[in-house]
């Protein structure tokens, strides 16, 4: 069993209307969900395959992070998924900084957001103090990437011409792999 502690603004999101989404996601991951809709903590226990039950507390978090349910059920697809969290607050001075960073980090019109989602292939949340983001492993690590880039004051012009930069590395990589499966290090011979 695991204790995940979620925003009591999320709370609704993880139970859904008449406890649909909860009970989605009970089936889904082969668990019970306790929530105590006063403090926002869930008690996750594993009731079926305990692999897919490890799944649970992520999914929880991932919703409780601002992640639509469906977006965060994704972490069930395969074993590469990955939840990854950012915290912004912890590379802000203050207040008026974690601000600015999460205006850098959501761009004009949430087109920087949009950005990293497009050309990582990641679903990416900001939501309060953080920046999370659901994908493959190569996918997460290149939102992470950007998002640290962007925190360190890279313009945005240079993180998006490096989240370009490892689209293109992660296509030909998957090129690669359904060409000559197993074999994605001989993408650079390939391409």
């Amino acid at each position: 069993m695991q204790h995940v502690k979620i925003p009591q603004d999320r709370i609704g999101a993880l139970i859904g209307e008449g406890g649909a989404t909860m009970r989605r996601i009970e089936e889904a991951a082969e668990v019970r969900l306790d929530i105590d809709s006063e403090n926002g903590s869930v008690r996750v226990r594993s009731v079926g395959d305990p692999i897919t039950g490890m799944r649970g507390p992520e999914i929880v978090k991932a919703i409780g992070r601002g992640f639509a349910p469906d977006a965060a059920l994704r972490l069930l697809d395969d074993d590469l998924m990955q939840f990854d969290m950012i915290d912004i607050e912890a590379a802000a001075r203050n207040d008026a900084d974690l601000k600015r960073q999460k205006g850098r980090l959501i761009g004009e019109n949430g087109r920087t957001r949009q950005l990293f989602e497009e050309l990582s292939g990641a679903d990416v949340v900001i939501y309060g103090s953080t920046l999370a983001m659901i994908g493959r492993p190569q996918e997460v690590d290149a939102v992470r990437s950007a998002a640290e880039m962007i925190i360190d004051g890279a313009p945005h012009g240079a993180v998006y011409s490096f989240l370009e930069q490892r689209h293109n590395e992660m296509k030909r990589e998957e090129l690669a792999y359904h060409r000559y499966p197993g074999s994605v290090e001989s993408a650079d011979d390939t391409a």
